[in-house]
This record gives structure tokens, C-alpha cells and sequence, in this order.
């Protein structure tokens, strides 16, 4: 989609603090993080949100959660784990309008949030 704003950062328009990339994935720093590590993971193709995917899209989902499993590793949640986000449409907390799993780690995190 040509409006949206993570479609941009994954093709580079709107600069981003890249983690990684690949032909179907983009993971970067979020830009207001919550935690010391903070940070999301999308898939390149617009997909709006985990209810619009399709059984098609299951090995994607199924990378785009391994990547984030992987990246939160290397960046040091191994030991202390952190806390994987899927937000779904307004009520669910969804702000932009494109899949996308944030990853939060390196300090306790409460249940339930705010």
C-alpha cells in the first residue's frame, strides 16, 4: 500500500534503525520504546492485520515469529524472555494498520499492562 506507514519503512522511504531484512521480512527499532529492547517485525507484503491473514499466509506467520524469537536472542532476551505482541484492529490496540509483532525485553514486565 502506498499510505502505509510500515509498507514505507520496509521499503525504505521512512528511515528506520534496522535489525534485519529478508525477502519477506523487515525488523526495526520501535520509534517510542517501551522497554530497553523494543522492537517490531513485519512482513514485507501488506497484510492489515492477523485476521486478515490467510491460510496462505501460515508459513509467513509462522517466520515472522521465529525472526522475532531469533532477533530477541541476539539482542540479549534469552535468559530473561520478553514479551511478544500482536495487536488486532482499534479495540486490540492496533495503531498502524499493517501486521506487525512487537518485541519487548530487558527489564520485568507487568500482567496485565498499564
Amino acid at each position: 500500500m502506498d499510505d502505509c506507514l510500515f509498507c514505507k519503512i520496509a521499503r525504505g522511504v521512512v528511515p528506520s534503525r534496522k535489525i534485519f531484512e529478508d525477502g519477506e521480512l523487515f525488523a526495526f527499532h520501535d520509534v517510542a520504546p517501551q522497554a530497553p529492547v523494543h522492537f517490531l517485525v513485519i512482513p514485507k507484503r501488506h497484510i492489515a492485520n492477523v485476521m486478515e491473514a490467510g491460510g496462505a499466509d501460515e508459513a509467513l506467520l509462522g517466520r515472522l515469529l521465529g525472526t522475532a524469537a531469533s532477533l530477541a536472542k541476539e539482542l540479549g532476551l534469552e535468559e530473561g524472555g520478553g514479551r511478544f505482541v500482536v495487536n488486532c484492529k482499534a479495540d486490540g490496540g492496533q495503531t498502524v494498520d499493517h501486521l506487525h509483532i512487537h518485541v519487548l525485553g530487558g527489564r520485568s514486565l507487568r500482567w496485565p499492562p498499564g
